[in-house]
């Protein structure tokens, strides 16, 4: 599945029309296509639309507005104006939400939260205050008879009723300014009652824009090696935590090496290197099952690192599954001894960062940290932010790779995320214990932690770690930094090439 967030063209009209048809029923009239060249005319960075797999699902329109040119009481029609919306200003201060609307075929993607989150985007990129809409109450007319507008707007905050479109709204981050009696007329089940609602931009500046959406959030998962009863089971502990993650707004949500190990205890009778192999076959499966979380909660999820074989040899393998449903990925290069000797591990030949909506990015894989070759090739393929997924038994297994991941961060003004798996984990082959603790390494300079650690989680317990990194504080170091190590190589001595 490919989901794609963008602008709105006047050539998908006759998909959106389809959709629209789904949407509405057989008492409102679609958007007409001339209306919708208006918007287009008009304002057309603020008409979003969501595609997946080619097919404009759901889409989010706006307009700019002068908020205090509103009025006390606005209505719809108003705003609507006939469909010339004369109040849109290019001067204006604030987003007007007019529609948003998913096609129902494809509710369940979240595709909802993801235009507004594209809405807000768009909202700090042009310095507006803020983003108006006026929220219908689909649920009122059940409680009208006994409950004020206010008296169930009140309610509904305090979760004592539930309405789908106000509880949305308040779920992505919107405040009610007011109620708006004859907002919208023929609204029978908000009876022509809405609810004015606000999403203010922190970022708003009066005189220049300083957003810098150069701040990437890291969510990483210290994984508790557990039996699960069923694949079913692995799937709901996955989700979540990448629930969790996604609340919280990450970019990136990162899983430890061979964290699906558990699986192995149904075929603990077997020799280890046939289980290992019997446990790929579920990789794809496991995959795509990852994918549509990361596509369903927005967000780029590293799914640690499974086993893959491939015409006959058995890899080691992460993938990184972006929100937008294009997936990635790295395989393991250099192979621990173990691994050759109970799994028959083969190693990988590619060396190459991944491009994501974060900006460049690069995967290691636990021993291959160790190997300060490859993130210098990274680096100098423009990677800022390395993530390394490892599997550590023993503490002493554990500090080499911790230590060698801090000194990438240092030696390529980058930041560095592990994340690894704590717990025993019984009646499975080489897997029986594990010591992790996951953490996120930055340079050290006066613009980062002294210690070069900006977070790290309590070690050999199950947990998340959250942590924001700024592209910027190392695109500062590399031109004014106290050192300056990736300008300051002596390339007339020495190189490090890629020969593949």
């Amino acid at each position: 599945m490919q989901v794609e967030v963008r602008t709105l063209r006047i050539e998908d009209y006759d998909q959106l029309a389809v959709a629209m048809q789904e949407v509405y029923d057989t008492h409102m009239p679609i958007w007409k296509k001339e209306t919708i060249a208006r918007l287009l005319e008009i304002f057309p960075e603020g008409q979003l639309c969501v595609e997946v797999d080619g097919q404009v699902v759901a889409i989010a329109l706006s307009i700019k507005v002068n908020h205090k040119l509103l009025g006390e009481k606005h209505t719809y029609e108003e705003i609507f104006d006939n469909a010339k919306f004369g109040l849109h200003s290019n001067a204006g201060d604030a987003l007007y939400g007019i529609e948003v609307f998913v096609h129902p075929g494809f509710r369940g993607l979240r595709l909802g939260r993801r235009l507004y989150d594209a809405r807000k985007e768009l909202c700090e990129r042009l310095n507006l205050k803020s983003i108006i809409a006026g929220g219908r109450m689909p649920n009122y007319h059940k409680y009208a008879d006994r409950l004020s507008p206010a008296e169930y707007v009140k309610k509904v905050i305090s979760k004592d009723i539930f309405d789908p479109v106000l509880a949305f709204q308040l779920a992505n981050d919107f405040h009610v300014i007011q109620i708006l009696p004859g907002y919208l007329k023929g609204d029978v089940e908000s009876r022509e009652f809405a609810v004015e609602i606000e999403w203010n931009n922190v970022y708003y500046s009066p005189t220049k824009n300083i957003l810098a959406d150069s701040t990437i959030r890291l969510g990483l998962v210290q994984w508790q090696m557990r039996p699960f009863r069923d694949v079913q089971a692995f799937y709901e502990q996955i989700e979540f935590f990448v629930d969790v993650l996604s609340d919280y707004k990450s970019d990136f949500v990162l899983f430890p090496e061979l964290f699906n190990a558990p699986l192995l205890a149904a075929m603990n009778d077997m020799p280890a290197h046939l289980a290992i192999r019997e446990l790929a076959k579920r990789t794809d499966e496991i995959k795509q099952k990852i994918s549509e979380f990361a596509i369903s909660y927005n967000v780029n999820i590293i799914a640690g690192s499974m086993p893959v074989e491939e015409a006959g040899k058995l890899y080691n393998v992460s993938y990184l599954l972006h929100r937008d449903g294009s997936i990635s990925a790295y395989s393991k290069i250099h192979i621990t001894p173990n691994e050759k000797k109970y799994y028959g591990m083969a190693g990988g030949d590619a060396i190459k960062v991944i491009e994501t909506d974060c900006g460049p990015i690069g995967i290691l894989i636990c021993y291959d940290v160790e190997f300060p070759e490859l993130s210098r090739i990274l680096a100098d393929q423009g990677m800022k932010i390395l993530f390394v997924p490892f599997l550590t038994d023993t503490q002493n297994a554990y500090t080499r790779v911790r230590n060698c991941a801090a000194a990438r961060a240092i030696e390529n003004e980058c930041y560095v995320a592990i994340a690894g798996c704590v717990g025993n984990l019984p009646r499975v082959s080489n897997m029986d214990i594990q010591f992790g603790q996951a953490a996120v390494f930055t340079p050290s300079d006066f613009a980062f932690p002294t210690n070069g650690i900006k977070a790290e989680a309590t070690p050999n317990a199950e947990a998340t770690l959250i942590a924001d990194v700024d592209l910027n504080d190392l695109k500062d170091l590399h031109h004014f930094g106290s050192v300056q190590t990736m300008k300051d190589r002596r390339l007339d001595l020495y190189s490090v090439e890629l020969k593949k």
